[in-house]
Formats: structure tokens, C-alpha cells, sequence
């Protein structure tokens, strides 16, 4: 593990966080990859402690520091924590640390995303100090790829393992991408460097695992006729009657057509198959309705509606997915508007990001109401690029809903990556 120290570590827990992850020591033999510590990446509501970049995954590490050492430590997501069985007080508003790793984690994901990077997934593990004798989180937040733990160095290699679970491992190239997202200070790592480190050189392969299968094998056998020439084959052409000649041509382009019409529609409903089924972060969406076009000022509702009559739209599509998460069942709303230019774009973020400006109301709502029932005070998020805006909803598929709960807000991020049709 190398370890590139960029700035200060915002929580007294970080030297902690840094000793443990030094105590691996360089190069891969325990376990490689670099942490990047005391950065802040971009859109992270904080800055962090570290950033692990693993060939099979990237941790954000967020530390907290407790009022002191405890006993027993409750750490759940979606509710606050307990210490020694008293609520944790914090200072800022954030109902648990979690919400502090989770939007870190959903802010890098995005950040990598918008930037073409290798699409790792991004966890989170949260590291508590001074000291915890005795962590509980629930399993459902396990799988979810978050861990609280004290920071010694079994535990955060522990972690890592579980978390850094991707099918491939991160190539020198794509990991210097990632890195340069992270800080453009660290393209100072070199090839080599990282090669050690555990990401493969796509450009140097491993003779131990190259492929021998086009290896020819030699025999005794006579070699094959030369080919023949261009001569030789105009005669042999020549002696076939002109009707057959026509028979065999016309059979070929109808091979032909039916082979191409079989790869545009095969392509096309791959592609419809991708975009009805997809995975963010681990988490399975599959959309169950989907609408291209229509008139934004119909599909929105509240202040939005009046501002959309002010500012027409020149695009919207909109779907709705059904997925799953901290073990329930979850609706997703996904709209995309397109305003052809930044500045409206920007002034709607603006007004979307309001509470109780209104918004836009998921496919299946009646024109100009708001969202159906099952989105009531569901989860949002909102992400501008350029001049096209993507306005998310989560709530659950049973239950009240909170736009507060952590489960949901995290649900909304990664509704912001989910793919639209084309």
C-alpha cells in the first residue's frame, strides 16, 4: 500500500487511520493499492481522512471522533447512534456519521462517472476514536457496503477485502485516471510504482497467463495448396452458366439483409434489455415504465410548473424502477429535462433544490399533480450537467417514506447514474 499524504487529516482519528494503512507496507505483498489521505474529492461534502484506490474497489474513509473511548457502540444508518446506550450528540445536523460517508461515497461515484473513469465501486468504511470496544451494526448496513470499525491495522485490511470485491482488476491507466479525479498531485505516482502496487499493465502482459491456444501446431503433414490466382479463377468463373451465377448472387444478398436486419434488432433490444436492467453500486434497478417526450410544464407541479411555463423545456423523458435496498422494496423515479443552455438549467437546480417549490411528478401522476402516491415525500436528488438537469425520487414501495432517510437519499444518488434510453 503506498500512501500520499496531501493535506491534514480533518479528525483526530486520522494519524490513526494513516498508521494503519502504513503498516501494510509498500507494494502489494499484504495488500496493494494507494491511500490518498487528507483530500476532498470533487462534490464530497467534506473533506476526508483517506481514499483508498484498491485494483478492486475504492474505499472512502470518513473518521469521527467520539467524546471518548467506549464501551459499546450502536451504528446503524438510517437512525442515530447510541454510545453505551445514550444517544450520540453531534454538533452539526446530520442524524449519524453514515450520512457523511455515504454522500462522500455517492459524490465520488458520480464525480468518476462524469469524468469516463473505471467503474469501481465505491464503499465506505467509518473509523471511530478514540477507541470502541464493541461495534453493532445491523446486517442489512453490512451489505450495503458500509463498515464501522476502530482503525487498527487487521480491521481496515479486513474491511477492504470485503468491500473491494469488483470483477477485474484496475489497470495502471484507468487506476492513474481515478487517482487524477481524486488530485491531480497524484499523476506524480509512476507506472512502475503502481504496478507494484497490485493494478496490472494492460501493455505489459504476464507471460504466465498469456493465452498459447493460437500457438500452430506442427506437423508433418503436406502444406496446403497455394491459393488460386486471379487468372485461374476468372476462367473457372467463366465456364459457370450466367442463370447460376444470378441464383448464387441473389442468394448471398438475402443471407446478407437478413444477417444485418439480425444485428440491428438484436443490437437494438440488447441495448432496450441494458437500460430496462441495471446496477449501480451492487444494487439491482429494473424499470417498469418509461416515456420519451412531452410537455415538462404538464409533468411538473408546485412553483416548478409556473417556472416551466415562464421557461419551456426543449426535451424530457422519464422512467420509473423498481429496486431494493437496506432489505426492502423501493420505487425510483428518473427524469431527464433538457433546456439547451446552463443558465436555465442552473436557476431550476436551484429552485428544485427549494423545499416545497414542487417538482417533477413521476410517469404514471396525472398532468399537473404532483407525484403518485407511492412517491409521497420521497427522497430526491438533483444533478445539472451543462444544460439538461436529472431529477430523481426514492420512497419505499411499502410504508411511509421520509425524504430524510438515509436509505432512500443514497437510493436517490444512485438513481442519478442510471442510464436513459437513447
Amino acid at each position: 500500500m503506498r500512501v500520499v499524504r496531501l493535506g491534514e487529516e480533518p479528525t483526530e482519528i486520522g494519524a490513526d487511520i494513516r498508521a494503519a494503512v502504513t503498516a501494510w507496507g509498500p507494494g502489494s505483498g499484504v495488500y496493494g493499492g494507494v491511500a490518498v489521505c487528507g483530500v476532498r474529492p470533487p462534490g464530497a461534502p467534506r473533506a476526508l481522512d483517506a481514499v483508498l484506490v484498491l485494483p478492486r474497489g475504492i474505499v472512502v474513509v470518513v473518521g469521527v471522533d467520539l467524546p471518548g473511548s467506549v464501551l459499546s457502540l450502536e451504528a446503524p444508518v438510517q437512525t442515530p447512534w447510541t454510545v453505551d446506550g445514550w444517544p450520540l450528540l453531534r454538533q452539526d445536523s446530520a442524524m449519524n456519521p453514515a450520512l457523511d460517508a455515504l454522500e462522500s461515497a455517492a459524490a465520488l461515484a458520480r464525480a468518476l462517472q462524469s469524468r469516463g473513469a473505471e467503474p469501481l465501486p465505491v464503499a465506505a468504511i467509518i473509523a471511530v476514536g478514540p477507541y470502541a470496544e464493541r461495534i453493532i451494526q445491523p446486517t442489512s448496513d453490512l451489505h450495503r457496503g458500509v463498515r464501522v470499525l476502530y482503525p487498527s491495522t487487521t480491521s481496515m485490511l479486513a474491511a477492504a477485502r470485503e468491500l473491494a470485491t469488483y470483477e477485474r482488476a484496475c489497470g495502471v491507466e484507468a487506476a492513474r485516471k481515478v487517482l487524477g479525479v481524486l488530485d491531480e498531485r497524484t499523476r506524480r505516482i509512476s507506472v512502475a510504482e503502481l504496478t507494484e502496487e497490485g493494478f496490472p499493465d494492460s501493455v505489459a502482459p504476464d507471460l504466465a497467463v498469456a493465452s498459447t491456444l493460437l500457438i500452430p501446431k506442427v506437423t508433418d503433414e503436406p502444406a496446403p495448396a497455394p491459393p488460386a490466382r486471379p487468372d485461374d479463377l476468372r476462367e473457372r468463373l467463366a465456364a459457370v452458366p450466367r442463370r447460376a451465377k444470378l441464383l448464387v448472387l441473389g442468394a448471398v444478398a438475402v443471407v446478407l439483409a437478413g444477417a444485418v436486419s439480425a444485428l440491428v434488432l438484436t443490437g437494438g433490444s440488447e441495448g432496450a434489455r441494458e437500460v430496462a436492467a441495471q446496477q449501480v453500486d451492487g444494487v439491482a434497478f429494473t424499470r417498469t415504465s418509461a416515456e420519451q417526450g412531452g410537455d415538462c410544464t404538464e409533468a411538473a407541479f408546485g412553483d416548478v410548473r409556473s417556472w416551466f411555463q415562464r421557461h419551456p423545456c426543449e426535451g424530457l423523458s422519464r422512467q420509473v424502477f423498481d429496486g431494493e435496498t437496506a432489505g426492502r422494496s423501493a420505487v425510483v423515479s428518473v427524469a431527464v429535462v433538457d433546456l439547451g443552455s446552463a443558465t436555465p438549467a442552473r436557476n431550476l437546480r436551484e429552485l428544485l433544490n427549494t423545499p416545497g417549490s414542487g417538482g417533477i411528478a413521476d410517469s404514471g401522476a396525472e398532468p399537473g399533480m404532483p407525484s403518485s402516491p407511492e412517491f409521497a415525500d420521497a427522497a430526491a436528488a438533483v444533478q445539472q450537467t451543462g444544460g439538461r438537469l436529472r431529477v430523481v425520487q426514492a420512497a419505499w414501495a411499502e410504508g411511509r417514506s421520509d425524504p430524510d432517510d438515509v436509505a432512500l437519499r443514497a437510493l436517490a444518488e444512485r438513481g442519478l447514474r442510471l442510464r436513459a434510453p437513447a
